[in-house]
């Protein structure tokens, strides 16, 4: 971690590294976490890594189980169809609103964006994700709405290791071309204020996103029927 602030609590730190390791898929779904163990390796007392876990669970990155045994909660269609819903949403809301409040920072910000992406795949791995974050970040802050770009990144972070799972399948090695291309047509749009268009290609550049693979893989592991 850089740039940690002096005055963040321990539990605040031992929070934020827990979690990033569980969306970066450092610690995978089903690991036990052994909490005397990780509060030493965090320099800290257990309890305000106990202080962290609570949060964790509350949020479900964390199950709380029987003696205090603590595991990376497990991903299933369920949660990963939830989180798909609500992008399918808020993300076309915010590429409308981007077209309509952007400024010329903010379109500067969505070129060199868009000029640093790379193919979202397993060859590209995380360096592939961390470029299309940013691309999608800057498209959110274009929308200038406070409250839409914190539930945005939000959902960003919980679905992260969905689309880790999805690079794992077999599309994850496709080219992906069809992404690029929409993520370049997306910043024309929002240029040219096109708000309805560029909700509507946002709409179907989710439908067709890594996380909506992952799904239909876990729903097809778990026999869960969609009819």
């Amino acid at each position: 971690m850089t740039g940690t602030n002096l005055f963040v609590s321990k539990s605040d730190l031992a929070y934020a590294e827990l979690r990033d390791q569980i969306l970066s898929g450092t610690l995978s779904a089903g690991t036990r976490l052994a909490q005397y163990d990780l509060a030493a390796s965090l320099g800290m007392s257990i309890t305000p890594l106990r202080e962290a876990i609570r949060r964790l669970s509350s949020e479900g990155l964390v199950t709380v189980e029987t003696h205090r045994d603590v595991r990376v909660s497990v991903m299933n269609s369920q949660e990963a169809r939830q989180l798909f819903e609500v992008r399918l949403s808020l993300d076309p809301t915010a590429a409308e609103l981007a077209a309509r409040r952007r400024t010329d920072e903010d379109i500067a910000t969505m070129r060199a964006a868009v000029g640093n992406l790379l193919p979202v795949t397993r060859q590209w791995g995380e360096e592939g994700l961390t470029a299309h974050r940013a691309f999608h970040q800057a498209l959110y802050r274009a929308s200038h709405n406070d409250v839409l770009i914190r539930l945005l990144d939000d959902l960003w972070d919980k679905s992260d290791r969905y689309r880790r799972l999805g690079l794992d399948l077999p599309p994850g090695d496709e080219p992906r071309t069809r992404d690029l291309q929409e993520h370049h047509q997306l910043v024309d749009l929002v240029e040219a204020g096109r708000a309805d268009d560029a909700a509507r290609l946002m709409r179907d550049h989710i439908t067709h996103s890594l996380t909506a693979t992952a799904i239909s893989a876990l729903e097809d592991r778990e026999g869960v029927s969609t009819t």
